[in-house]
């Protein structure tokens, strides 16, 4: 019998050294040829150029006149909103896949009924929500039935980003549902047995058990709902509101449309989406950040 002499073990364990690189190389050159290096392309256009000026270097005129623009201050602006409401559009799909995790009436159900509108197409929920909210539309009958005014969802600047953003959080809570239900899958079930033992009511146990006990996924919600807020809700503006009234529910990615299809200024839009995607890892970071930290203190 032939015993293996020390340069085939040094291979063996050179070998095994080298597998994991090797079967995550493929990924990696996906995400630089796809990702990283049309975003380094991106990054260098913002610097030139529009019109006659096309590829000639212009520094940062393009970021100058961003700062200049008050639909892009606006977009921003809206930004910040989003912000500010992730913590209900994360909150909506937490509790619902708590009561389905605790078996309420008719579970199975829900989870099917909550899960339908995220198969629908963006253009199609914005249809939807255009004859439902529409001045004379069902909705403002209603409100009219008992007694209350009629409002304009999607024609008064004070409220049609929110009109925008409460159909977008209806339509796409369904993924973080998901989410949160295979989070649920990870709980121990003795920790609920032992705070129903000892008398927690319903919101001592989620404050006290499922919120520390979900803080990875919360997290990994947090994060993904922001991102599509920033980026999944073009077809949404489009069909809805077309970026009115009077640009209030403009967002980067609907002034990044509309400078690169409308203006004809790939250039800008070039820096608008560079400043998006900033904003984006900016916000995506203090996210975990605050979360980390707060599930330290917990």
């Amino acid at each position: 019998m032939r015993i293996a002499g020390p340069s085939s073990s040094a291979r063996k364990a050179r070998a095994e050294r080298l597998a994991p690189y090797v079967l995550v190389a493929p990924a990696v050159l996906i995400i630089v040829a796809l990702r990283l290096w049309p975003l380094a392309l991106g990054v260098n256009f913002s610097f030139t150029g529009d019109g006659e000026l096309n590829g000639t270097p212009v520094g940062l005129g393009n970021y100058l006149e961003l700062a200049g623009d008050p639909l892009f201050h606006i977009s921003l602006r809206n930004v910040g909103l989003l912000v500010l409401l992730l913590p209900l559009a994360v909150a909506i799909p937490g509790l619902l896949a708590t009561f389905i995790y605790l078996r309420v009436p008719g579970h199975r159900v829900y989870r099917s009924v909550y899960f339908f509108p995220a198969v629908l197409s963006p253009v199609i929920v914005g249809a939807i929500f255009n004859l439902m909210l529409g001045y004379d539309g069902p909705l403002n009958s209603l409100l009219g039935s008992i007694g209350a005014g009629p409002v304009d969802w999607l024609g008064d600047p004070g409220i049609a980003m929110f009109t925008v953003v409460g159909v977008h959080v209806w339509a796409t809570f369904g993924m973080a549902l998901v989410v949160f239900l295979a989070g649920f899958s990870t709980l121990d079930s003795s920790l609920l047995d032992a705070a129903r033992v000892d008398g927690a009511s319903l919101r001592q146990s989620i404050w006290h058990v499922i919120i520390p006990s979900l803080t990875r996924t919360i997290q990994f919600v947090f994060v993904t709902t922001m991102i599509g807020m920033l980026t999944s809700m073009f077809g949404l503006l489009f069909v809805m509101t077309s970026g009115g009234p009077e640009g209030a529910t403009y967002l980067p990615e609907y002034y990044i449309w509309h400078q690169q299809g409308q203006m004809n200024r790939p250039a800008l839009a070039s820096a608008a989406s560079t400043v998006l995607f900033v904003v984006m890892l900016v916000v995506g970071l203090l996210q975990i950040t605050l979360l980390r930290r707060a599930g330290r203190q917990d």
